[in-house]
């Protein structure tokens, strides 16, 4: 296991145009990695939250020609941090959009890829509706990517709610999980730091959590609350809710010795 490293959430509260996103996105990165920031992870939808499904398929570009990522990518490269890019809009034809995660080395070069599994269709009440699926393709693949500091699996927001991901996860060997999300405010409140805690507990891992907040187009709330917690459960860092950036020590050797003292991934039984 290697020698302690500084990771780093970014939270924003990202507009409905790319343009308007990557140019505050890459200050916040920058300012990560003048706090010492070796590991730098942005939420979902980072370069484009648009509530809208049609006009996100409209604004949609293909991942050769997206703008952001290259920003992104040319932001790891000037400042050699490594970036986990929480989610862009990417198109796939057939009229639907990848929620996709991307890891770029401090190369700027990517070197994992997860799209997201799991869609948020649900009905909150109020009014408060999402329908993912009409608009994103699921992917269908866990990823697992190597780091300088260890094993990261990647997720994105409503995967949170399917513990089976994460467990699949820790066992094929991920000793961090970043979990990038635009969670509602109404769910966040009720649901969002016992679940962060429970995946980090469960598997034993650190999990890296960088959020949107505030108020976005159309009136879209998110909750913030971007969190880095330790596999014991402890968070050592919350974002609150404002635009900004979040920094902690990280020891990977924390993970093994979390793993010793309840090793629950050796006990995982079949059962029917």
């Amino acid at each position: 296991m290697t020698a302690s490293f500084r990771v780093a959430c970014v939270q924003t509260n990202s507009a409905r145009t790319i343009a308007e996103n990557t140019a505050p996105v890459g200050d916040l990165i920058r300012r990560a990695r003048d706090a010492g920031a070796d590991l730098v992870l942005l939420p979902e939808n980072v370069s484009m939250l648009e509530p809208i499904g049609r006009l996100l398929r409209e604004k949609t570009p293909e991942e050769d020609a997206h703008p952001g990522l290259a920003t992104f990518r040319d932001v790891a490269q000037q400042t050699g941090v490594w970036l986990l890019i929480g989610s862009l809009a990417v198109a796939v034809g057939d009229g639907k959009v990848a929620n996709r995660s991307l890891l770029v080395d401090a190369t700027g070069a990517i070197v994992a890829r997860y799209d997201k599994i799991h869609l948020f269709d649900v009905d909150l009440g109020g009014g408060e509706s999402y329908r993912e699926s009409a608009t994103i393709a699921a992917g269908d693949r866990a990823v697992v990517a190597e780091t300088p500091w260890g094993r990261l699996g990647l997720s994105v927001c409503y995967d949170l709610r399917f513990p089976h991901l994460y467990r699949a996860l820790a066992q094929a060997g991920a000793d961090f999980l970043s979990i990038p999300a635009a969670f509602t405010r109404t769910t966040g409140r009720a649901h969002w730091h016992v679940l962060q805690r429970a995946r980090a507990i469960e598997n034993g891992t650190f999990v890296f959590a960088p959020a949107q907040c505030g108020t976005h187009a159309e009136g879209r709330e998110t909750y913030g609350h971007s969190l880095i917690v330790d596999p014991w459960g402890e968070v050592l860092a919350d974002g609150g809710e404002e635009v900004g950036i979040i920094v902690a020590e990280v020891d990977p050797a924390a993970v093994a010795r979390a793993r010793q003292r309840v090793p629950s991934l050796q006990h995982d039984r079949p059962f029917t």
